[in-house]
């Protein structure tokens, strides 16, 4: 193969998302002279990101100032809040936790918004190249991180060179930043290698799953968020959906459920879909129509699962850490402040002070110390979780205790520990009014698209345990907690079962990288551009 080519830049931010763009926007902004590299893997800025998403504005002012003359595409006022206990059949309205209410806040789509980033730090001078993830970390001769190597090009499944293969770049750098988001592919080496999350608690994850829905004219309402506790879930698993309401009739739909949950047959892509079937939402959705649809995990771990965020050569930002506040329901102030202190110490004006003990000592810091015993305290169930967290939210945080964290993959029960008369997803629940009725139609939605003939970028490290293990002792998870059909149990030519990986389907959620029982699935990262493709998501 041919030599790769070396690029040196002062600095390298691997994630074009709000932490990531946040950093560059600053570290330009204060360092104009810095040659700053920022790496997607995205085919287009946005292309990859997801979330609800209610956003706190403040880190906003601070970078773009005057960012209200000529906001990002979709960005609606958040002008009203709504708290609902759902049952089977009702609507319940409860109190607004005070962490919820929203006024002041803008609802956006986070897709929008980072690429409208994007054009800013492209106008300071930031070279940004959307479509060249990172792949591998570059180490020197002292074990420092000296940058990042991109993928090769044109490699076919067997991993030869296609015609116009192309070699990855190595693209190198005094200080070297992550900022890939949950559960990011070089991240996740970088915390096991340089043991970063020795003196931290296992991190603890969510899977997010939203649709944006155009309805008839004059259904929506500009500016109201909705956020739901309850049915489809029972109380033993957390959870809960939202509708944020956007401006042209337009709404934002979507449900997470945390992965920390007991019972192998629980499916959330069917909970979402039945969670659009109660009928106060199915009143809401009926007559429009599906636009674009995704799934991402999202970080819950919080004060107790943050990993040191410095190494030689190299600091990690945003939920690449797991900065996200799991009470607001928010962590793209919480990243974009990352970002804007990391933008700071690269430019130098942190002075001598490490970046870990900047980010602890930050409003980011006190913010995830203050709420870090309410999500760890719905283990015990929805009611206990909620009287826990009113006393948290009383007491400012100030509880002489740490409620410790577990691995979400070490939660799952086997199927003989489990009831076979209360399955997590009802016979009776199965009906499909509205869209779209499968993953497949689902992953349509999402614009997915990667090249068969490329190496599978979802890795079965012992794949001996899927049909033997795994199947007796949890009916193969996998084609259930991943909501884009990645995973499928079929039979070969001579009948006998095997699992199929539809590595095409795949919408970079991380949640089979995150949740497998014995942790033989290894997300990477596949050929560059490759995944959906986010629109106002």
């Amino acid at each position: 193969m041919s030599e790769r080519d070396v690029l040196e830049y002062d600095v390298v931010i691997v994630g074009a998302g709000p932490a990531g763009l946040a950093a560059a926007i600053r570290c330009k902004q204060k360092a104009p002279l810095k040659q700053i590299c920022v790496l997607e893997k995205a085919a287009e800025i946005g292309g990859h990101t997801l979330s609800g998403a209610v956003i706190e504005t403040g880190p906003l002012d601070q970078i773009i100032p005057n960012w209200r003359d000529a906001p990002p595409p979709v960005c609606v006022d958040a002008v009203q809040d709504k708290f609902r206990w759902l049952t089977r059949d009702h609507s319940i309205t409860l109190p607004t936790p005070p962490q919820q209410q929203n006024h002041g806040n803008v609802i956006v789509s986070l897709a929008s918004l980072v690429a409208w980033l994007g054009e800013h730090a492209e106008e300071l001078g930031v070279e940004i190249y959307p479509g060249f993830p990172a792949a591998d970390v570059v180490f020197d001769d002292t074990g420092r991180v000296a940058g990042v190597v991109t993928p090769d090009m044109g490699l076919d499944r067997n991993r030869q060179p296609k015609p116009g293969f192309a070699p990855g770049v190595e693209i190198r750098a005094p200080i070297t930043v992550f900022a890939e988001g949950c559960r990011g592919h070089c991240s996740k080496q970088l915390i096991q290698r340089f043991e970063l999350d020795r003196d931290a608690d296992p991190q603890t994850y969510g899977l997010g799953l939203k649709e944006l829905w155009q309805l008839p004219a004059g259904r929506a309402t500009p500016g109201l968020s909705v956020h739901t506790i309850g049915w489809p879930l029972d109380n033993a698993v957390y959870g809960g959906g939202f509708i944020y309401h956007l401006d042209k009739d337009r709404v934002a739909v979507g449900f997470v459920v945390g992965l920390d949950y007991a019972d192998p047959r629980l499916d959330p892509f069917e909970v979402f879909q039945q969670y659009k079937h109660h009928p106060s939402i199915a009143r809401l959705l009926e007559g429009g129509e599906v636009v674009a649809a995704g799934d991402r995990s999202l970080v819950e771990g919080g004060w107790q699962s943050l990993p040191t965020t410095e190494m030689p050569g190299a600091i990690l930002l945003g939920d690449g850490a797991g900065t996200l506040n799991v009470p607001k329901i928010k962590g793209v102030h919480t990243a974009m402040t990352t970002g804007i202190l990391a933008g700071d110490h690269l430019a130098g004006d942190r002075g001598s002070v490490g970046f870990d003990t900047v980010i602890r000592h930050s409003e980011v810091g006190q913010e995830l110390y203050r709420v870090r015993n309410i999500r760890p305290g719905f283990r015990r169930g929805l009611w206990p979780g909620l009287a826990n967290a009113a006393w948290e939210t009383a007491l400012g945080g100030r509880s002489p205790w740490t409620l410790p964290n577990r691995a979400d993959w070490r939660a799952m029960r086997s199927l003989t520990e489990t009831d076979d008369d209360a399955p997590p997803q009802r016979a009776e629940y199965r009906h499909r009014e509205l869209p779209p009725a499968t993953r497949e139609s689902s992953v349509y939605y999402a614009q997915t698209e990667h090249d068969e003939n490329q190496p599978v970028h979802l890795q079965i490290l012992e794949p001996d345990i899927c049909m033997t293990r795994c199947r007796e002792e949890f009916g193969n998870p996998c084609t259930r907690f991943c909501p884009a059909g990645v995973y499928e149990v079929v039979d070969d030519a001579a009948g006998e079962p095997h699992l199929q990986i539809n590595a095409a389907n795949c919408v970079h959620c991380k949640a089979c990288d995150i949740k497998d029982p014995y942790q033989i699935i290894n997300w990477v990262t596949p050929e560059g551009g490759a995944g959906p493709t986010y629109y106002n998501l």
